[in-house]
């Protein structure tokens, strides 16, 4: 229970209009921290969820694949540009953000992760590394303006960071691959 609060504390915070104006003001800080934190904030909620609703995580993400599936399509549509620019001037797209991200992505994330063998948590990490490095190079490498509600430079910026995530995540595969972390126990 204390999860949940802390969970819809961060909710109700990230939704606060000065809070997400701010937020989404720098493309960067909307793309790779309020998103983020929307779905961390769904992270923190899921065991509520899980006791509330025991029977539909058993029935629907019995082996975790289904609720992956579902992070991976949200996660895939909140990647695009275009969807950064509705959220900023569509309201209901903006909805759509703060209900999508906590609850179809955060949720099924949580709930899926500890279901998933290691090979399949490794395949969605390197999916996402493949992910993060098309998505780096198509910012950084694009001469033209994907969003029209952010500059030149801000898409750079963000380019650059989708490029560095992916190399962290990459750092992490090569650890999972050449490190025996039963050693260290």
């Amino acid at each position: 229970m204390e999860q949940f609060k802390i969970g819809l504390a961060l909710f109700i915070f990230l939704a606060i209009p000065p809070v997400a104006t701010f937020m989404e003001s720098v493309m960067v800080i909307h793309m790779h921290m309020q998103m983020p934190m929307l779905i961390i904030a769904g992270l923190l909620m899921t065991p509520f969820f899980q006791q509330r609703f025991p029977r539909f995580f058993e029935k629907w993400n019995q082996n975790g694949i289904p609720g992956i599936l579902l992070f991976i399509i949200i996660m895939g549509y909140w990647l695009l540009p275009r969807t950064m620019d509705e959220a900023l001037t569509l309201q209901s797209v903006e909805v759509f953000k703060f209900i999508s991200l906590p609850f179809l992505a955060g949720v099924p994330l949580r709930d899926s992760w500890k279901k998933l063998s290691d090979f399949r948590r490794n395949a969605v990490i390197t999916f996402f590394t493949i992910v993060f490095l098309g998505m780096g190079l198509l910012y950084i490498l694009t001469p033209d303006q994907l969003c029209n509600n952010y500059l030149l430079i801000e898409q750079l910026a963000l380019g650059w960071s989708f490029l560095l995530t992916a190399v962290g995540m990459i750092i992490y595969l090569l650890y999972l691959a050449f490190v025996d972390p039963s050693q260290y126990e």
